[in-house]
């Protein structure tokens, strides 16, 4: 009998080496083969670190440190390659399931991927060599040279021909979930989002957001965009391109979202508060998805209710007529309405109108791409029983706006000061001021 169990633990230990013999077996010896072939596919340089097989818990290939590219257009960490071992010897080869690790996918990438899955159309039709049918991402990111989106993970599942079924993916953190369905040569899209920052531009937050759209390989175009932000709502459509450069084009209704928040985001160093009502215009043209914004441009009217104006008191400066300006302070409005014109980030505010209790204004302001002002504005501020017409030049900059009225309001304020006393005859004078300059100064060009 002691035969019989010496040659049961001889198997067992033969068994067990067999077993654990995989997992130090590496077929490293292959890649120099394997680089050159998919290089040849893709005409991009290609190197792999190692590939090993292992037997547990179904046979499967693992293939470490992969880099498509000079540049490293794409990387992956870990790619796990599960084959149906039945169909080894079949003419077309089945991959049960890809599952890959850490993968990062670069502009460059992006835009040689529909080259790269083009086919040639003279070669002769046949069975393909190898047909996968499933494909999982796993803490996935794409970078956009000074954008990133990710970590997210995705799953893609193929029919029998190797051709996608549906696809899915979902941000690590659960605020982003898309889904996708071919459509003949389109792609079907719909994605929800809560509580999430868009990763290019303003950083903008989504309270709700609901997309549903039509792609290709070059363009997509969305026809529904649903959104709640900032106590507001905003609904449109878009449509973006990005086979040579980036192109985006689209219009959107913004209602009775709260500026407090936004509006520094969309113009860093503006303080703002009030609901804006707007109908949003825009397209820009760009060498990729980073520089749409300083390649936007937008065409809106406006109207802001209930807010207040930071940084100036327009009321103040058209009252005391500082000769050297008035900064500081604050400027309440029941509205304030008017219309936009921004390009390369450069904002151009014409048909200003504000009112209040005391206050109306008109005017037009500019702001630069370096945030600096310029425009005038005609203050009409009520008091002591009276009203005058006061314009006032626009300077300074965003973050220090300053007020200072015109050569013709100070002269008319002081004559009148000078007849009729301070306050009335101020007032008075700078009516005069305002009416004189409009009869004989030089009018702001209109544009």
């Amino acid at each position: 009998m002691k035969w019989f169990v010496r040659i049961g633990i001889a198997f067992g230990v033969l068994l067990l080496i067999l077993i654990a013999l995989p997992f130090f077996i590496t077929l490293n010896d292959y890649i120099p083969e394997i680089e050159q072939a998919v290089s040849d596919r893709l005409k991009e340089q290609v190197s792999i670190t190692s590939i090993k097989f292992a037997p547990l818990p179904l046979p499967h290939l693992t293939v470490d440190g992969i880099t498509v590219g000079k540049t490293g257009d794409i990387k992956v960490s870990k790619a796990t390659i599960t084959p149906d071992f039945f169909t080894l010897l079949s003419s077309t080869k089945v991959i049960r399931s890809v599952e890959i690790k850490s993968l990062v996918l670069t502009q460059k990438a992006l835009d040689k991927i529909p080259v790269w899955m083009k086919s040639d159309e003279k070669a002769p039709q046949r069975p393909p060599l190898v047909r996968v049918e499933s494909i999982r991402l796993n803490d996935a990111v794409v970078t956009l040279d000074k954008v990133s989106f990710g970590p997210f993970d995705a799953r893609v599942n193929l029919n029998g021909k190797g051709e996608p079924e549906d696809a899915s993916l979902s941000t690590q953190d659960g605020k982003l979930k898309a889904f996708v369905k071919p459509d003949k040569s389109n792609y079907l899209i719909s994605a929800t989002a809560k509580s999430w920052k868009i990763p290019a531009g303003p950083a903008i937050v989504f309270d709700e957001l609901t997309v549903k759209g039509v792609a290709t390989l070059n363009d997509a175009d969305f026809s529904e965009v649903n959104a709640k932000l900032y106590g507001g709502t905003v609904k449109g459509k878009t449509a973006v391109s990005w086979q040579k450069g980036f192109k985006l084009k689209g219009n959107i209704d913004v209602n009775q979202v709260e500026l407090n928040s936004l509006a520094p985001l969309l113009s860093p160093g503006t303080k703002m508060s009030g609901k804006l009502t707007a109908k949003p215009v825009f397209s820009a043209s760009a060498p990729d998805a980073s520089h749409v914004m300083s390649a936007l441009r937008l065409e809106t009217p406006f109207n802001i209710q209930n807010g207040v104006l930071h940084g100036v008191d327009i009321a103040q400066a058209a009252t005391k007529l500082i000769k050297h300006g008035a900064t500081g302070g604050e400027t309440h409005f029941d509205q304030l309405s008017g219309h936009l014109n921004m390009e390369r980030n450069a904002f151009r505010f014409t048909q200003l109108k504000i009112a209040s209790g005391v206050l109306a204004a008109d005017g037009n302001v500019n702001i630069s791409p370096a945030k600096d002002l310029s425009g005038r504005i005609t203050a009409k501020v009520k008091a002591l029983g009276t009203s005058a017409n006061v314009p006032l030049n626009v300077a300074g900059t965003v973050h220090a706006p300053l007020l200072y009225p015109t050569g013709a309001s100070i002269a008319g304020a002081a004559v009148g000061t000078a007849v009729l006393g301070p306050g009335l005859g101020t007032s008075v004078g700078a009516k005069v001021g305002g009416w004189a300059e409009g009869l004989f100064g030089r009018k702001e060009e209109k544009k």
